[in-house]
């Protein structure tokens, strides 16, 4: 156990002995790590150069870390982990630990993640039990403790030097952690002027580009800043609040986290690579190129090793079942195997005698007693299952050999203790497979299965239908006197099956033959020198593997005793088997290293211990290279106990080729094991290099001795063709032998690439005619035919081309900082396949007294060893609560059904890392902007670089002859005058209230005199002026349409505004008050209720009411006529001002002139034939865009009636607007996305409900969503399948497209074709490409067209930056010209360039006359097949999203929809997300319907299917609770708002990754 410096020297035993006590002593917390470095430094003085000290360097306080004494002695000595100590390497402590502290130089800055309290509350001690703390190999236990409380661990059971202690505790809090999650004080301060100082940013609202790609014009667009109501309202409705340059507070936390992470990730990565593979399209993913300095095999082609001849002795058996009955019946009296109760007092003997009549009896009773005598239902060579507890080997022994002996196979497994045991499932599919329909048990353990109510056991999940049959001889009958089984020499039937659980968690059943078991017995024999009546002690799962081969198999053969230690038994005292082998001077021990270990904890309570009868201790678990610092350890405590060096015996062994090699107990101790001390670079590559002077990574393994007798063994490539390796190489150790698996129970295909390998030379010429079997060890074979395991292939982890094995990369986890946050031996370490790569993930279960600071900063420092020693990232680091992993049937971690719960995301972590950043090396190349093309070589005619021009226009208004009469006046006052002359009665408006009743309508005459009167209160109460602004504060009914015409009246400019939320008055009103100001509003009309709100005591404590407007309250009205009504001198002077917060969370007013409404107002009657007869169903916020204008004008210029229903009403009646337009039997309807959604939601399940109430949708022509986004497919889809049935045409469903400059460019109207659908290549698109690809394609992406062009409408689609015509397949912004344009912005600071640029642009080649308005929006045209109205092939319209929205990352261009769309799909408690980009790092916000147990299980997923989908890395993930994703009127996402209460810490998350 001596440390490196002492491995060389000549210590005596005594010395050594005593040093490892200490060891022991320290580890246990006995002494302090202070007393410790006294006590050895005394003891090897004498043989030791006086090294240096150390400890001055460090400060006082921090020198020692003192290990917390237990209470109880026997209590701690059992609470250490048990995977443990196989994985225990002082040397690689040392190594761990020196690579930490070469890292500590260069200060990790990682940002710890945010957590909420509860989260934080939650993860506390008393929420716990203390766990099992038990093992991660498939069949460990552990060693628990008593129930009074916590154990302690062993506490640094590792050799802890002093410059470990500096490595941990040197480095100062304010680098290694970051700010904790309720960091105040000056921590904080620190670390962000450790930050600030760091990187000299002077201006935050321009941050420092992260990514390789830099933009050489970024475009800086002006915001001004806005604000919105959303849904529950967040508390951060307000931008003005937080003036910086771009609405970014520069002091909050988030940021200096974020700018924290930016340094991080600014650190030089790994070597870039050059080469690509294309993956079907030009977004090239980097292949891994080969290092040119990367080591090659250079040794000669490997010869096969053959081992000795199987020798023949000439009593040897002709089989088993032979042997037995030879015992059975010349020795009865001897025993053979002898069972310990929990005690460790001998609980029974079985002798041979009674397991040959036994045995016989069960033969019987299998074949004579079970079904019929015309129908039994065991036949010779049917499989039965075994299913005996641990603790009763001798049962189990019996039921084997009946079995045996009736010749049926036996499949022995594990006792399902719960129906959801893991892994149980896989194993009811081998049963089924294998055609198992009875299983044998015992007494005590059917009596435990799980029972229904009737008695009945239930069938497990998975399982086949059973019958359980109790095989306990007084259950039994009596064989006749004449019976007799037929016993026959061994020969090529399949004697019994042994599963195998993979990697990916199936359960394969390897089937042996009865010849293959006979020689596998003789092969040990004659390796292990057994002889008749030698005692061997086994505390190995006698079920399978070498427990079964050694302690049932070979023990009979040789008639030997075997005394059988449960594991439950060594649970409760670890040195039970050591005890019996004094106690029956036992000759062979089978143990695994976590045996070893834990004799090593407990020694010391024991005196009288005498090692000296055993000739052979049986390592099992010798294979895993760790297993050597167990062996090495035990043997320095022992030694002295008379345990001698050459009784040590690894062996390696697996499932398909059973003992693969085994090293053999000599009687010379002068010749020392094999060792090799091996680069673990080098074996990364496969190749084999006796350790250079690089000495922190390296893996010191040990011999596993020389091939079986009778055996071929050599070592293939573990991939493709099994070529031989060569001799300095590792592959996969195949061996030929009678004693091996012969296939997998059922499954042909893969038996032939297991069990029938033909292994290769150099030229191709097959090594031998006789098939091997991989064994799935990974290892070579050394110097003197010694075999060398170095892992398995199922831990095999690829990464980049290189392999890693899991147990390595737990080794050095656990050797960073061992016992204080994780268990030891729950620990697991996998791959998952993200982006083309393996990608290395870790979990481990944290002790319930660990803070959040620690375990965080275990993570990180686990991250920096591993980068250290094995040169690989780690993409996931996860922390559970303890004892969550799903546990094997011995207690060890379940791998497979660990990373199953991690890939669904219900793997609850309470801590997690992502090292996406570190890990993924592999995305394409960031794209380099090519420059344009100029237009000399680019026009021809209608042609752009070969293409049609995109462009496309509505009907022109001048050729269409229509009989309309509004069209006689220039403005909509007069069309109002006239209607109430010509048709006074006609009704305009209906207003519906919550039940679905008419709350209050309008006729053109009553609409009249209402607006005269309102227009008379403005001149006399108002005084105001013509062209003076009102703003309407109204409710959305028939008193905002009547003030809006009397504002008209009176030549005022209205300015509709949505009221402020009565509930909500904090974050709704400033927004009310900013468009008063900002539209300079002169007056403001209302309700007498809004009024007294907003001269409410709430209102003042939110904005300055003395700095209203005066207020009218238009419920109280004169009685008078005006003496004239205002006629305007000329169409272009402004109609209303329209206010409205965009897609980007920008609130701009726009200008209408009472041209553009007449002109806009024509072009939508036209578009949907609206005639007075006509009725129209509104539901819609009638305070902007296309929803105003359908609201308030249409009708008066169209005649037809108007059904409005305000979407609040919905909320407590979700089917009021389907059911108000199958009652009025409205042909034309419009929505909003919000309504649709609250529809299908709400009224999801009530289809049948309503169809039984007459609800009929079969009149709707037209429902058309408006909006001013990319249409949403998915739910106008859902929303037309769930009406469906009643009687809503799937063609009906439609959306309109409008923005600030036109607010509606396109809306499906009632002729023209149906709206078209088509898939386009989302790789393409981020190139500004559009590539249409079938349905299902991968990376497809559906766009819906947005509408119909209206009459009077031109489009053209232009490159945003060189404002040049594109041609029809590219993406570019939509630009449009028409009458109804807006005519400008209406600002205060009036920015001229902004308003030019947007509203009055030109090409900047080709068509340069024209004036366009830029929609702000990327978008495409595509000719169709379809013919339109007219008769000219129809163009449709496609909108893919805002351009201010548009993320460049990478150099390409990616709509936030498109992510958000795939972080929904990952998981099923996401329910909304939104995502935008803060210093080029990409932060994801997701909303999270679950427990917050949840939270942390989205990271991961997140992260890879962003990475998968789009290629692109997230920075940050932030889970946050339903509804914090503030959303405008339209339904629409804010996500600059959303980005700045992120930024200023105002949203309250459950949790934030920052991914490193």
């Amino acid at each position: 156990m001596a440390d490196r410096s002492l491995e060389g020297m000549a210590l005596p035993l005594e010395v050594r002995a005593r040093l490892a006590e200490l060891e022991l002593e320290l580890s246990e917390g006995d002494i302090t790590q202070k007393g410790y470095e006294k006590k050895r430094s005394k003891l090897i003085g004498a043989y030791l150069p006086q090294p240096p000290r150390v400890d001055q360097a460090l400060p006082p306080e921090r020198r020692a870390p003192v290990t917390p004494s237990s209470s109880s002695r026997y209590h701690r000595r059992r609470s250490s982990g048990s995977r443990d100590e196989r994985y225990r390497s002082d040397v690689h402590t040392e190594a761990v630990q020196a690579a930490l502290a070469k890292h500590k130089e260069r200060k990790m800055a990682v940002p710890m993640p945010s957590k909420r309290r509860s989260l934080v509350v939650q993860t506390s001690m008393d929420a716990y039990t203390p766990p099992d703390t038990s093992s991660g190999s498939e069949d460990e236990g552990s060693v628990q403790g008593d129930s009074q409380g916590t154990p302690t661990s062993s506490q640094g059971s590792i050799n802890m030097e002093h410059w470990i202690s500096q490595a941990i505790h040197g480095s100062t809090t304010s680098t290694t952690s970051s700010s904790s999650t309720q960091s105040g004080g000056s921590g904080a301060a620190h670390r962000l002027a450790d930050v600030m100082a760091q990187t000299h940013i002077e201006n935050h609202s321009a941050p420092p580009d992260v990514t390789t790609y830099t933009s050489e014009h970024s475009v800086q667009v002006e915001r001004p800043q806005g604000s919105t109501t959303s849904r529950t309202a967040p508390k951060y409705g307000n931008a003005e609040l937080m003036e910086t340059g771009d609405g970014v507070p520069v002091s909050s936390r988030v940021s200096a986290k974020i700018q924290q992470l930016v340094n991080t990730l600014k650190r030089p990565k790994r070597p870039p690579l050059r080469e690509f593979f294309v993956d079907d399209f030009e977004e090239l993913l980097e292949v891994q190129q080969p290092d040119p300095n990367q080591p090659k095999p250079e040794g000669a082609q490997m010869l096969a090793m053959r081992g000795e001849q199987l020798g023949v002795v000439t009593n040897w058996p002709p089989s088993l079942e032979a042997a037995l009955q030879r015992w059975g019946t010349i020795s009865p009296k001897a025993p053979c195997l002898t069972t310990m109760d929990t005690n460790g007092k001998p609980l029974y003997i079985l002798t041979y005698g009674k397991l040959w009549t036994r045995s016989m009896k069960v033969a019987y009773n299998i074949l004579h007693k079970l079904g019929t005598k015309q129908e039994p239902m065991v036949r010779p060579g049917d499989r039965v299952a075994l299913v005996f507890p641990n603790n009763d080997p001798a049962a189990s022994m019996v039921a084997f050999y009946g079995c045996l002996l009736a010749e049926v196979v036996p499949v022995p497994i594990e006792v399902p203790l719960t129906r959801k045991d893991a892994g149980s499932q896989q194993i009811g599919f081998l049963l089924g497979s294998c055609g198992v329909t009875v299983a044998l048990t015992s007494d005590a353990c059917h009596k435990g299965l799980p029972k229904s109510p009737t008695g009945e056991i239930p069938q497990f999940k998975g399982w086949p239908k059973l019958l359980w049959f109790v095989t306990e001889s007084k259950h039994l009958s009596k064989p006749p006197r004449d019976w007799f089984p037929h016993i026959k020499d061994a020969n090529n039937d399949t004697a019994y099956i042994e599963y195998k659980t993979c990697k990916d968690g199936s359960v394969l059943g390897v089937t042996v033959t009865r010849i293959a078991l006979l020689t596998h017995c003789q092969a040990l024999t004659q390796a292990c020198g057994y002889t008749e009546a030698e005692t061997i002690v086994n505390v190995l799962d006698f079920k399978k593997d070498v427990g079964l081969w050694h302690g049932i198999l070979t023990s009979v053969m040789n008639m030997m005793h075997v005394i059988s230690i449960p594991y439950s038994l060594m649970k409760v005292n670890p040195l039970s088997w050591i005890q019996k082998v004094c106690q029956y001077k036992a000759k062979v021990a089978c143990v695994k290293s976590r045996d070893m270990h834990w004799a090593l904890v407990a020694h010391r309570d024991q005196r009288d211990i005498n090692l000296s009868s055993l000739r052979m201790l049986i390592v099992a678990d010798g294979a895993n290279p760790w297993s050597i610092s167990s062996c090495d350890a035990f043997l320095n405590v022992f030694q002295s106990k008379g345990l001698r060096q050459e009784v040590i015996c690894p062996c390696a062994s697996s499932p398909e080729a059973l003992t693969v090699a085994i090293r053999r107990p000599t009687d010379d101790s002068n010749q020392p094991p094999g060792r090799g001390v091996l680069s673990m670079h080098g074996l990364t590559y496969g190749v084999i290099r006796v350790d250079s002077e690089e000495k922190l990574s390296v893996l010191t393994v040990q011999d596993v001795g020389l091939v079986m007798p009778g055996a071929v063994m050599c070592s293939v490539k573990p991939d493709g063709v099994p070529q031989l390796c060569r001799t300095d190489e590792v592959g996969e150790l195949c061996v030929c032998a009678v004693a091996t698996g012969t296939s997998y129970y059922g499954l042909s295909g893969m038996t032939k690439n297991t069990f029938e390998v033909f292994p290769v030379t150099g030229s191709g010429a097959p090594v031998s005619e006789y098939p091997f079997v991989r064994t799935g060890l990974l290892g070579f074979v050394g110097p003197g035919g010694l075999v060398f395991v170095v892992g398995k292939m199922d831990g095999l982890m690829v990464v980049s081309g290189r392999r890693h094995n899991a147990d390595d990369i737990v080794a050095t986890a656990l050797a960073v900082e061992p016992m204080k946050f994780v268990y030891r031996g729950r620990i697991a370490v996998f791959s998952v396949t993200v982006l083309h790569d393996e990608r290395i993930v870790i979990v481990a279960e944290q002790r319930p007294d660990s803070t959040e600071e620690d375990s965080f900063q275990w993570m990180s420092r686990v991250l920096q060893a591993i980068d250290s020693i094995h040169q690989v990232g780690v993409y996931c680091l996860a922390l559970v609560p303890a004892n969550t992993l799903p546990k094997t049937p011995l207690g060890g971690i379940h791998l497979s059904e660990t990373k199953q719960l991690f890939l669904e995301g219900s793997l609850h972590p309470c801590n997690v890392l992502m090292c996406p950043h570190t890990c993924v090396t592999n995305l394409p190349k960031p794209r380099q902007k090519q420059p344009e093309i100029g237009p000399a070589s680019v026009m021809v005619g209608n042609l752009v670089s070969g293409k049609r021009i995109a462009q496309a226009s509505g009907r022109d208004l001048g050729q269409i002859e229509d009989n309309d009469q509004a069209r006689k006046f220039l403005f909509l006052s007069e069309v109002l005058q006239w209607r109430a002359q010509t048709t006074p009665d006609h009704v305009l408006y209906t207003l519906l209230n919550c039940r679905g009743t008419i709350a209050n309508s309008l006729t053109c005459v009553q609409l009249h005199k209402r607006a005269e009167k309102i227009a008379v209160m403005l001149m006399e109460r108002g005084h105001l002026q013509d062209g003076d602004h009102v703003a309407l504060v109204y409710p959305p009914g028939i008193d905002l349409i009547a003030a809006f015409y009397g504002c008209l009246y009176a030549g005022c400019v209205p300015i509709t505004v949505r009221p402020p939320h009565p509930q909500n008055i904090a974050t709704t009103l400033p927004t009310v008050k900013m468009i008063v100001e900002v539209s300079r509003s002169a007056c403001l009309m209302t309700t007498q209720l809004i009024c007294k709100l907003l001269r409410s005591r709430e209102a003042a404590a939110a904005v300055d009411v003395r700095a209203w407007p005066p207020i009218l309250d238009t419920d109280d009205l004169p009685k008078k006529r005006p003496a004239q009504i205002y006629k305007p001198s000329n169409p272009d002077t402004l109609a209303y001002l329209d206010f409205s917060v965009s897609t980007t969370g920008m609130l701009a007013g726009v200008k209408m002139s009472h041209a553009a409404t007449s002109a806009f107002c024509r072009s939508i009657k036209l578009q949907c034939e609206l005639y007075p007869s006509r009725e129209v169903a509104i539901c819609l916020d009638p305070y902007c865009g296309l929803g105003f204008v359908l609201w308030c004008l249409c009708s008066v210029y169209s005649g037809h009636q108007s059904i409005l229903i305000p979407p609040a009403e919905l909320e407590t009646n979700p089917a009021l607007w389907l059911l108000a337009v199958s009652q009025y039997k409205v042909r034309d309807t419009f929505c909003s996305y919000s309504v649709m959604e609250l529809c299908t939601k709400g009224l999801g399940s009530q289809t049948e409900s309503l169809k039984a109430r007459g609800l009929d949708l079969s009149r709707v022509r037209t429902c058309v969503v408006v909006a001013e986004e990319r249409p949403r497919i998915a739910l106008t889809q859902s929303f037309s399948k769930l009406f469906k049935d009643l009687g809503l045409h799937p063609r009906a469903v439609s959306t309109s497209f409008g923005c600030r400059v036109n607010l509606a460019i396109c809306l499906q109207g009632t002729s023209g074709p149906d709206p078209t659908t088509v898939y386009v290549d989302m790789r393409a698109l981020r190139h500004d490409r559009v590539r249409l690809v079938e349905r299902g394609s991968p990376h497809s992406l559906p766009l819906m067209e947005s509408g119909k062009i209206l009459p009077g409408v031109r489009i053209i689609i232009a490159n945003p930056e060189t404002k040049g015509p594109l041609g029809d397949s590219h993406l570019g912004e939509i630009w449009v010209h028409s009458a109804h344009n807006a005519s400008g912005y209406f600002t205060i600071y009036g920015d001229e360039s902004l308003q030019s640029d947007h509203f009055s642009s030109r090409l900047s080649f080709g068509d340069t006359q024209t004036v366009w308005a830029r929609t702000g929006y990327l978008g495409f045209l595509r000719r169709t097949e379809l013919t339109d109205a007219n008769g000219e092939r129809h163009d449709a319209l496609y909108v893919v999203g805002a351009l201010d929205e548009a993320m460049e990352l990478r150099g390409m261009r990616y709509h936030p929809i498109d992510i958000e769309t795939s972080v929904i799909r990952a998981h099923k408690s996401v329910t909304e997300c939104a995502v935008f980009t803060w210093t080029n790092l990409l932060v994801v916000v997701v909303e999270l319907d679950g427990s917050e147990q949840e939270a942390l299980d989205l990271v991961p997923l997140v992260t890879n299917v962003v990475l998968e989908e789009h290629y692109l890395v997230v920075g940050v993930v932030v889970v946050v609770d339903i509804g914090v994703i503030p959303i405008n009127s339209r339904g629409e996402k804010q996500r600059m708002h959303l980005r700045d209460g992120f930024l200023a810490d105002q949203l309250d998350p459950i949790y934030v990754a920052y991914n490193m």
